[in-house]
This record gives structure tokens, sequence and C-alpha cells, in this order.
């Protein structure tokens, strides 16, 4: 008799299929409640913002920093000037561009056409280069709305873009002291309309290549030495309220921000530290 597949199937189809397992207990579906929360603590990351004069040097190595680290973070930068000002072929000649409205492309391909040797040598166009490579171009920090959507960062390609798309930051941190003034002369001008807590640094940094290179490493070492008080604050507490500013976990690392910053300072003597709580 020629074999018949549908009868093998058939005598599949007739032993008893197997019981489904019995629903997982209370306990353990706490166990993996706690275990998913416990997850999402060890991988969060306070958003940070850098700011410097023109959103060129200080500012974008320490974008650059934070957004490429080996755990990356949440980032935007600014400026604080009035225009973006590089330098030109004498004191008395910079080279002037809008913010906001200009990309770091741009002002590459203008100083090319106009000088490559002098801006080679300068290193202004080493400089545009690795901006480029972060964001499109350089923002002005009076201009940012806090909590107004940044979307498009991400669409751009901006490094550090992700976590950012709510416009929101906890950490600021200028590079320098007129810098921070307007930083916080700004965000009170603000009226803290989101009335979250954002702490305000800053990192004194000589405006040259060499020193920035420097800063940005420091400055990578003070957030994620932030970054770990703030997990070990919610591992310990919770994080109930924190993306509100309250809850006793976002007051304990409130209050252990100055601690953080001298234990810091210890080690960077040379880059002088001020700090403040502000509100966004």
């Amino acid at each position: 008799m020629p074999y018949d597949p549908r009868l093998a199937g058939a005598g599949t189809a007739a032993q008893g299929s197997p019981a489904p397992p019995p629903p997982p207990s209370e306990a353990a579906a706490a166990t993996v409640a706690a275990q998913s929360s416990t997850e999402q603590t060890a991988s969060h990351k306070l958003r940070f913002c850098t700011v410097c004069a023109s959103n060129q040097n200080r500012s974008m190595e320490a974008h650059l920093r934070l957004s490429t680290a080996e755990s990356p973070f949440p980032v935007i930068s600014f400026g604080t000037g009035s225009l973006v000002r590089l330098p030109g072929p004498s004191i008395t000649q910079p080279n002037v561009y809008n913010f906001n409205s200009t990309s770091y492309s741009q002002m590459y391909d203008e100083l090319l056409s106009k000088d490559e040797r002098l801006y080679r040598n300068n290193g202004i166009l080493n400089m545009l280069d690795r901006n480029r490579n972060v964001k499109w171009g350089p923002e002005r920090f009076q201009d940012w709305v806090p909590g107004l959507p940044r979307v498009d960062h991400v669409s751009k390609g901006d490094k550090g873009a992700l976590g950012t798309e709510g416009g929101v930051v906890d950490v600021i941190i200028t590079c320098e002291e007129r810098c921070w003034d307007a930083v916080v002369d700004d965000l009170m001008n603000k009226g803290s309309t989101l009335n979250k807590p954002v702490h305000v640094f800053n990192v004194d940094i000589k405006d040259n290549h060499e020193e920035a290179l420097v800063g940005g490493k420091a400055i990578l070492e003070l957030a994620t030495r932030l970054n770990e008080v703030a997990i070990q604050e919610q591992t310990a507490l919770g994080a109930g309220g924190w993306e509100n500013g309250t809850g006793d976990a976002r007051r304990s690392f409130d209050e252990k921000v100055p601690e953080v910053l001298g234990s810091w300072q210890e080690k960077w003597p040379n880059l002088p530290a001020l700090w403040t709580l502000a509100w966004l």
C-alpha cells in the first residue's frame, strides 16, 4: 500500500496536546518587574548641554567627548555670543557668521576657498571638519526654548541627539565664566516655565585647541561621576518623580552634586569650576 502522508499527520493530531504552562505567580511577576526597573535605572543617562561663546571649539570638543564616550550621553550644545566669530587674517578681521542659520560645512567651504593654507595651519579647518561630523551648525543658547521638541536634530544625524528629543537637559556645563553668567541670566529671563531643576557648572577652559582637548576629557569625567551618583540614588530610593525634578532620589542627588564637584576639582585643579542650581 502506498504511503499516505495525511495518515501520519492524523496520527500526530490524535495525540493529546501538552497542557499550557501555569501563569507566573505574583512573586515571580514582581521579580520580573523589579529586574526590569533595575535595568532601566542602570541604563539611566543624565542629559547634558555644553556651552561656549561661539559653539565652535570648547563646547564642541565636550559635545564630541560626551556623545562618543564608551557609554554615550545625550547632549546638545550652544554658544552665548551675539554672532559666531572665527579668527581671520588679522585680529581686526574675524570671520563672522550667524547662529542657527549657517552650517559648519558652509563655513568650512568658505574658508577653504578664501585661504586654505592659513586656515589649515591655524587649525580652523580641522576644527570645522570635526564639528560638521558632530552636528549641523552652531546654535545660540538664548534662542533655545526648553521643552521645545528637537526631533529634527535626530533626523539630521546630530551626535548625542537621541535622548534630547524633548528639549530638556539635567546638566549645563559652560567653558568660560562670562558664558556661565550669560546662561544663568538667560535661564532667569526665560521664567522657569517647566519648573525643572538644572545644574549649571562652569569649567574654565582657555579657548585654544590644546586646552579644549584637556577640558573635554575633564568634562566627560565630571559627567560620568554625576551619572554614577544619579544611578546610585535611583537604585537606592527609586526613580519616582525624577523627570519632574521631585522624589527622594532626585533630592538626594541634588544635595550630593557639590560633593561630586569638590572631588572632581581635586583631580583637575587647573580647571577652576563654578556651580549653581537653576530652573528650566
